[in-house]
């Protein structure tokens, strides 16, 4: 008797690249972020870089690298366990690391690190840089994530992480 074998079928639910990147761009709404926030960090990276760089081009890198499945994916992620944590829907120790923002974690970076590895080696300098400094909309969530019942650890890392990926887009396009 021959066994029979599963077909896969995929879920009808599945959403496209374009309807995520909506999904993204809202989520990160509700958390405080909108798109041109990002876009004015990116300008920053790239200013010293490339003569006469406006916000409206890095927010056009911006919304490229947002539009990456591999790129929706991390921020959905990381957006949704710092949501959890804010629930206390995630169980000990590491509820407390998230939102207590535990220094040696470094998930939140690994995750981040996801995102600026979709442009290469340039990205990894651009976000430790960023990350270092936490200017701008980064500082503004990083400090917001540590008032009582609030959890940034992840969203402070994935914006820093989306303004170093779209610098790092612009250097590879205007690079001479």
């Amino acid at each position: 008797m021959k066994k029979e074998e599963k077909v896969y079928v995929p879920m009808d639910n599945r959403l496209n690249d374009v309807k995520k990147y909506e999904v993204v761009k809202e989520k990160l709404r509700e958390r405080g972020v909108e798109l041109i926030q990002i876009a004015e960090l990116t300008c920053e990276l790239q200013k010293q870089y490339v003569k006469d760089i406006t916000v409206e081009t890095c927010l056009t890198h911006v919304e490229r690298v947002v539009m990456k499945r591999e790129v929706q994916h991390a921020i959905l992620t990381g957006l949704e366990l710092d949501i959890l944590a804010e629930q206390n829907k995630l169980s000990e120790p590491l509820l407390s690391m998230l939102l207590g923002d535990y220094g040696l974690y470094g998930i939140d970076e690994v995750l981040a690190l996801s995102i600026v590895n979709v442009y290469g080696s340039i990205g990894f300098t651009n976000f430790g840089y960023i990350d270092k400094l936490k200017p701008g909309i980064i500082g503004e969530l990083d400090n917001a994530g540590k008032e009582s019942g609030r959890c940034n650890t992840f969203l402070d890392d994935i914006v820093g992480a989306i303004a170093a990926a779209a610098a790092s887009s612009i250097a590879h396009k205007y690079s001479v």
